[in-house]
């Protein structure tokens, strides 16, 4: 992997709210949180910071999730970032379709909500 930082986590989410959670949780655990607030940021940002992982808001209005996802998986370097993603529980189409365009993991709201740091360490953990 080239210049990755272990520390950096790009967080798609433009819900303010609920990104300052993601960000304190995060934070406290010693990560530096990128904010992506437009699709534009994504892919800049993802490419500016190689950060150790990405977390994408499938049901984002201002965002397309899909877009976003292949964006990222055009790009060699950027393909290699782990992808935590949460969706509604009952967006059975939309867990499938992300799995299939390369998410590492996808949980529901709640679960992201209760499980963030963990999840975060899943798929963060093992990048070296």
């Amino acid at each position: 992997m080239n210049q990755i930082n272990q520390k950096t986590i790009l967080v798609a989410v433009t819900d303010i709210f609920f990104y300052t959670k993601v960000r304190d949780a995060l934070m406290s655990k010693g990560y530096k949180i990128e904010r992506a607030r437009t699709q534009q940021d994504i892919a800049e940002k993802a490419s500016a910071t190689a950060p150790s992982a990405f977390i994408l808001n499938m049901n984002d209005e201002r965002l397309d999730a899909f877009q976003a996802l292949e964006t990222l998986n055009a790009d060699v370097d950027m393909k290699t970032i782990p992808i935590l993603a949460f969706a509604n529980h009952e967006e059975v189409d939309t867990f499938n379709r992300a799995r299939a365009l390369g998410v590492a993991k996808i949980v529901s709201r709640n679960e992201f909500s209760s499980r963030l740091k963990d999840l975060v360490e899943e798929i963060a953990g093992d990048r070296t």
